[in-house]
């Protein structure tokens, strides 16, 4: 499953850390695998965080089914499975360091996002200077949805994270985080849980990389649907930005725009 040679063309891979989503996890896939990208292949990387639901389960059926090289629909899969819940930091560890493509997506497996709109966060690596790109559900007053304390708490956890990057997105905490391998695979990262979101982001600052937003769609869901964040995580995610803010090296960051 892991050894067959990759398409030709430029490869995507798509990193997906999954916990106990037992009622979402294949309508997830179903939805990246029907998504059309001229000029590139899917790599998708399930990384099953200790899920205790039956999906875990069902991913080992799963990867046992698998043809090799991959299935009808063109893309190669990679199924990992952690021995414990770790939180979704440590899964992306994972699903990062399993990558293979020239530009790596993540994305969750709960529904929120649409892989629809991979179209138009790759659309910024036409241009060899485009580094990193995130997916911004902010950009755009249609698509400002969501619950308003999630809103407001990403509204104050952003405006944060810019203040000790120099950045100037409006969407920090957003899934739609896409890397060029190199760059992502280069990045020593330690958060295990949620604290990811802002360390990844002040730490690419660092390199003085400039993100490039672009609009997408956004379904929010409640903690009753399985919504996991928290806000408790939304205070370590304050405490992530003063520990890796303090360490931004000196200097505005690099010549591309914050948008697009």
């Amino acid at each position: 499953m892991d050894d067959a040679p990759l398409r030709q063309g430029r490869t995507l891979s798509i990193v997906i850390p999954v916990y106990n989503e037992l009622n979402t996890w294949r309508d997830l896939v179903a939805r990246v695998l029907a998504v059309g990208l001229p000029g590139w292949s899917k790599e998708v990387i399930l990384v099953d965080d200790g899920s205790t639901d039956g999906t875990r389960d069902q991913l080992r059926q799963f990867a046992a089914a698998l043809p090799t090289g991959g299935d009808a629909s063109g893309a190669r899969f990679r199924v990992v499975f952690s021995e414990r819940n770790r939180g979704k930091g440590a899964a992306l560890r994972t699903g990062f360091a399993a990558a293979t493509g020239e530009v790596v997506v993540v994305q969750d497996a709960d529904l929120e996002y649409n892989p629809a709109d991979y179209s138009k966060v790759l659309a910024p690596f036409d241009d060899p200077r485009t580094e990193v790109v995130y997916g911004s559900r902010f950009l755009l007053p249609r698509s400002r949805k969501g619950y308003l304390k999630n809103f407001l708490a990403n509204k104050l956890l952003t405006g944060l994270t810019n203040l000790v990057t120099g950045q100037r997105l409006t969407d920090m905490e957003t899934c739609y985080k896409v890397f060029r391998r190199e760059i992502i695979q280069s990045i020593e990262l330690e958060q295990d849980r949620f604290g990811f979101e802002p360390e990844v982001t002040i730490r690419v600052a660092q390199r003085g990389i400039t993100i490039r937003e672009v609009p997408i769609t956004y379904q929010a869901r409640s903690h009753e649907e399985g919504k996991k964040i928290g806000w408790k995580d939304g205070l370590k995610a304050i405490w992530c930005i003063l520990k890796y803010g303090v360490k931004r090296k000196k200097g505005r960051p690099g010549p591309l725009g914050g948008q697009t």
